[in-house]
């Protein structure tokens, strides 16, 4: 049988080398044809040199320029580098977006369009253009595989059921808690950066650790959840559930749980992506059950992290909200780590651009790119306006 052909943007990234980890893992079952970075040109140049994808793409020319001569100064000359989006999903059969933020967009659109599969772990990208990229989901072999833990769950969960509009009562989106479960906003006025970033059980990237520790993950997880599922956002719950074994759960109308457990390795939703729809061999997150001793659950406390509700409120505004809030979110998270404004002031951000909200319904991706344009001015000129 066949290697399933695979292609990584985001290779160098946090999903990307743990997809390799997985690649490695199954021995011959995946094949790495195309490589996906920014700028990390060192790390990608050591990746092709044990992968030899069919291409490399490399965002920043700069960067570029010197993974091709370094390819080519080690024998390496025939793999393309280019920085063409589409010669990264050609040659695939799945493609995981591991790009953090908004700039995953055009890797989402272009493989949708192709008709391929998609393993989507960026989901700014579905959050921002949930209009454009819809009727993308239409495309004969177009499909969406979810890699963050919670879709995963949700989407193991749905096996279920049969007919999902009829017998889902409601989809439940746990969240860890972050590093500040149970302080006060009080406690949280002067936390650093460090503080931010020591999530008590994932290992991620610096903008998603820190939109862990103010929820506004779970909320863009909320939206996700609904462009994935269509389920509505008043069945949509999220519980807080710091042990991250239970990642997420659906009931049903008849008073049926259906939970998926595991403990906490984002290599088994990035293997059941690439595998789907049949499970891989290597058992990531295998729970031992003599160890587990209990599951805790609590309600979230929406006044201190305020931008799970902001995430509610943006998604049921629809249109451009949900990308204007996106955009918002990664300006100030991205002034909080450079020590420009405190954590709790992220929130402040994100309500400036959202009541700039003009009701606008995005047709097309420039018109996603204007929006998520316009409310990055708009959060640059509200980081100007906060109190130092």
């Amino acid at each position: 049988m066949a290697a399933v052909r695979v292609a990584i943007a985001g290779s160098t990234g946090s999903i990307g080398t743990q997809t390799l980890e997985v690649v490695r893992a199954e021995h011959g079952v995946y094949e790495v044809v195309a490589l996906g970075v920014g700028t990390a040109a060192d790390a990608v140049v050591a990746q092709a040199t044990e992968l030899r994808p069919e291409v490399v793409v490399v965002a920043d020319a700069g960067a570029r320029a010197r993974v091709a001569a370094e390819l080519a100064a080690a024998g390496l000359g025939n793999i393309d580098v280019t920085d063409d989006h589409l010669a990264l999903v050609e040659p695939a059969d799945v493609v995981v977006n591991g790009v953090v933020g908004f700039a995953g967009l055009p890797v989402t659109v272009d493989t949708l369009r192709a008709g391929k599969r998609l393993a989507l772990a960026n989901k700014e990208s579905l959050i921002a253009a949930g209009p454009v990229v819809q009727p993308l989901r239409a495309v004969p072999g177009a499909e969406i595989v979810p890699v963050d833990s919670e879709h995963c769950a949700i989407h193991q969960c749905l096996r279920a059921s049969v007919d999902h509009a009829r017998e889902v009562e409601r989809v439940v989106l746990t969240a860890s808690g972050g590093p500040f479960r149970g302080r006060t906003a009080t406690e949280l006025a002067e936390v650093t950066v460090d503080q931010a970033l020591a999530h008590p059980t994932w290992s991620m990237g610096p903008k998603i650790t820190v939109d862990s520790s103010t929820l506004m993950n779970k909320g863009l997880e909320v939206i996700e959840a609904h462009e994935l599922f269509g389920t509505p956002y008043d069945r949509i719950e999220v519980v807080v559930h710091p042990q991250s074994i239970v990642h997420s759960m659906v009931e049903f109308t008849d008073g049926s749980t259906v939970a998926q457990l595991s403990l906490p390795d984002m290599r088994l939703p990035i293997g059941y992506a690439l595998g789907h729809p049949h499970r891989i061999a290597t058992p990531f997150g295998r729970i031992d059950w003599a160890q587990l001793s209990r599951l805790d659950f609590e309600p979230p406390d929406t006044a201190t992290f305020r931008c799970l509700g902001l995430a509610y409120r943006a998604g049921r505004l629809g249109g451009s909200a949900p990308a204007r809030l996106s955009a918002a979110n990664e300006v100030a998270v991205e002034a909080f780590l450079a020590g420009r404004i405190r954590w709790n002031q992220i929130p402040d951000v994100c309500v400036a651009v959202l009541e700039r909200h003009d009701g606008s319904v995005p047709t097309s991706i420039d018109e996603v790119v204007d929006a998520d344009a316009d409310a990055r001015r708009v959060a640059h000129r509200a980081l100007e306006e906060l109190p130092t």
